[in-house]
């Protein structure tokens, strides 16, 4: 676990607002110069707290109006191996997290369709036909707030 000082959390917060801030610019919101911004980037990113820069889609923009999380309990263990259905889950390009959880089920997917309908293919002739699914469970997101998390 590395160390973190109050211009270190203050570094983290800026650039979970907006990743795209070069080193120059997140320093002058934080009044520090770009060489020392660029230092703690540096052994942020060295140190692990800095896995990389991502874009944020806006999936509704994009035309996928609707957002479900799928719990997935496999039928079998012994006859389907979880990287089996690991391969085959991440090969289809609406689903855009697999999480393997502990609980009443064994993976929590996060998937996009264009609507109810277009959610409804997806399941039907892409997840239930994938190796060892047992029981479903599907949550339809009415809403979502992103957070930085927790910063200590």
């Amino acid at each position: 676990m590395i160390e973190l000082d109050d211009m270190d959390r203050r570094l983290l917060r800026v650039l979970t607002e907006d990743a795209r801030l070069s080193a120059g610019e997140a320093g002058r919101r934080l009044g520090l110069s770009q060489p020392a911004t660029w230092r703690r980037l540096k052994r942020l990113t060295e140190a692990g707290a800095i896995r990389g820069r991502r874009v944020l889609l806006d999936h509704q923009a994009l035309g996928f109006g609707v957002t479900v999380f799928l719990g997935i309990k496999l039928a079998t263990r012994g006859r389907v191996s979880l990287e089996d259905f690991e391969r085959a889950v991440t090969a289809i390009p609406e689903v855009l997290t697999v999480q393997h959880v502990l609980g009443v089920f064994d993976y929590r997917l996060r998937v996009v369709a264009r609507d109810i309908v277009d959610f409804e293919r997806i399941l039907r002739r892409r997840i239930m036909t994938l190796p060892g699914v047992g029981q479903v469970e599907a949550n339809v997101m009415l809403s979502e707030e992103h957070r930085p998390g927790p910063l200590g």
